[in-house]
């Protein structure tokens, strides 16, 4: 039996927020609101949500020996998250700069910071919670070498859920493991690089995609759900119609929720369909891990 329903391994930031009425073009100076400060990261992010959800959630990952990388910790060991993997130490914890607009539409700029120093050795160290855990998910906040060096140390049987965030260009060691790979329509057009072309069509994306390597493709599509791909064919999952708030974290929802539902059996729809209900819920709040919603709230949306 797994100790752990999913591992995520990745990034910790303080997420330093603003809102505007509008966002700067260049050389313009606007103003915002008081700046507010809250635990974030793509990878504490996807850790909380899982852990709000009911999944037992495990994060690895570092962060500075600083008061941003202990509310960090805190925020962790709330929600539920067992903290053994996080390192402390060795630069300032990341920090991602924030400005919303009144749409919920946001714009974030990031200092990797202590993310940067997660190294492949760090994922070696950490063989014990690999074996334990029956997914393992990570996104590109962390260097690209300590995410190759992640699909290297899976464990047999467990499954490897990457949401290529930031998007690079990905070896093909990393897209074969990837089942699947969650994009948005910017990381699934950087990914795909000339083999995009100029089709506007998700389903294109995704059969693309597949012919990079990946296993599976999701495909998020905002509010209109998301569209899953595999060998066996493409599936629209519609999501549910909300007054979006704050979009911030809602793809971190979504990923964690999926690789959690993927872990207990369900089939990549289904997943996804219940992972389109969570992003949903999440942008009716403002913020980042404070907006995740518990399983109950999920269900009553």
């Amino acid at each position: 039996m797994n100790d752990y329903d999913l591992l995520v391994v990745g990034s910790a930031n303080a997420d330093l927020v603003i809102g505007v009425e509008r966002r700067p073009a260049a050389g313009e100076t606007v103003l915002g609101s008081d700046l507010a400060v809250h635990p974030g990261g793509k990878g504490a992010n996807q850790a909380v949500a899982a852990a709000r959800l009911g999944a037992r959630t495990a994060l690895l990952a570092r962060v500075g020996d600083d008061a941003h990388g202990r509310l960090l910790l805190d925020s962790q060991r709330s929600a539920g998250v067992d903290t053994v993997g996080v390192l402390v130490g060795g630069a300032p914890t990341g920090v991602a700069l924030i400005t919303v607009d009144p749409s919920g539409d946001n714009s974030i700029v990031v200092s990797p910071g202590a993310n940067g120093r997660l190294a492949p050795q760090d994922v070696r160290a950490a063989g014990s919670l690999f074996h334990a855990s029956r997914v393992v998910s990570a996104q590109l906040e962390i260097p690209l070498e300590t995410v190759v060096e992640v699909v290297r140390c899976l464990a047999p049987g467990s499954r490897f859920v990457l949401n290529p965030s930031p998007p690079q260009p990905l070896p093909t060691e990393v897209l074969a493991a990837c089942d699947p790979l969650i994009v948005n329509e910017h990381e699934a057009k950087v990914t795909l690089g000339d083999a995009g072309g100029l089709s506007d069509e998700p389903e294109d994306w995704a059969r693309l995609l597949l012919a990079k390597g990946p296993r599976s493709v999701v495909v998020t599509l905002g509010g209109e759900g998301a569209l899953v791909a595999s060998a066996e064919g493409t599936v629209r999952v519609p999501s549910v119609a909300v007054r979006a708030v704050d979009t911030t974290g809602a793809g971190d929802a979504f990923t964690a929720a999926l690789a959690w539902r993927l872990g207990a059996g369900e089939s990549l729809a289904e997943a996804a369909a219940y992972a389109a209900r969570v992003g949903a819920a999440t942008v009716t709040k403002q913020g980042a891990q404070m907006s995740f919603p518990t399983a109950a709230e999920v269900a009553a949306l």
